[in-house]
């Protein structure tokens, strides 16, 4: 378990990285866009596309993370008025729903990933990108999140009452 624990913890630093890396690259694309604009009377053209793709995947890359970080959303008026042991339990009910929401989605990105690669789904932009490379990110975040997920569940289900 501590194998699998580690490996949740170095996917969801990895998908930080990337989120990183792609909102550095994103804000490079704007500037250049700006630059070409500004000085040349140019365009890149993709400028807005590709922004909108790179975020897209920055924010994917980053839910592991964000869980792993306690950065969601979480409701603790009731909790914080809960024992540890009540807090254990009601913590291995949401994760497990929220796996359970979580890996859904996973199936149907999934699915909607590969329709979109068989029916050869290309952007409306000026690029012609084919849509299924910008919904390969949405995959790859969605399993990073499903796994930093279960890594807290087992973590929980570890645990001492």
């Amino acid at each position: 378990m501590k194998l699998f624990l580690k490996f949740a913890d170095r996917l969801s630093n990895f998908g930080a990285y990337l989120a990183s890396f792609l909102y550095i690259a994103l804000v490079i694309l704007i500037l250049t866009e700006i630059v070409l604009r500004a000085f040349f009377d140019k365009s890149t053209m993709i400028a807005d596309e590709y922004s909108g793709y790179f975020y897209l995947a920055s924010v994917f890359f980053g839910l592991g993370y964000t869980f792993k970080q306690n950065g969601h959303i979480r409701i603790t008026i009731i909790t914080s008025k809960l024992n540890n042991k009540a807090k254990k339990y009601i913590d291995i009910f949401a994760s497990t729903i929220s796996l359970a929401v979580v890996l859904f989605i996973l199936y149907r990105v999934i699915l909607l990933t590969l329709d979109s690669y068989s029916f050869e789904v290309l952007s409306e932009g000026v690029s012609q990108t084919p849509i299924y490379l910008t919904q390969i990110p949405m995959v790859i975040g969605t399993f990073i999140f499903a796994i930093s997920i279960l890594a807290f569940l087992l973590k929980r289900l570890k645990d001492d009452i």
